[in-house]
């Protein structure tokens, strides 16, 4: 099974030794084009599903990256803060958001898999 899922939303969840590494997707970073400021949530903060936690702002427009689960945040990316292209460079590895411990591991699972994100992003 493998330990990548997908929201709705477009961001993307690597689970590894119980820590959530989030980003968005690189169907979200080509939709936004090129990408110039992201303001990222701060450590420690407790997160609710769903939540608007992040904002990636591109030359097209402004857009809320949200919480795929319920947790704590424990750390972020300084890297793409300094260097905001970076996302669209390397989407799902390099330019991820930020880690979190997730408060219900279960809710790892429901997410998508790639499978049925190929699917979604297809039917747009």
């Amino acid at each position: 099974m493998s330990n990548t899922r997908y929201t709705a939303d477009h961001e993307w969840v690597r689970l590894e030794a119980g820590v959530a590494t989030v980003g968005i997707t690189n169907h979200a970073q080509t939709a936004l084009g090129d990408i110039v400021f992201v303001e990222l949530p701060d450590p420690g903060r407790e997160i609710e599903a769903g939540e608007a936690c992040a904002v990636v702002e591109s030359v097209k427009a402004a857009s809320d990256i949200y919480a795929p689960l319920r947790g704590h945040i424990t750390e972020t990316n300084p890297e793409i803060i300094g260097d905001p292209a970076m996302v669209n460079r390397d989407p799902e590895s390099e330019g991820w958001f930020f880690r979190m411990i997730p408060a219900d591991l279960a809710a790892f699972d429901a997410l998508m898999d790639a499978d049925a994100y190929a699917k979604l992003v297809g039917s747009l």
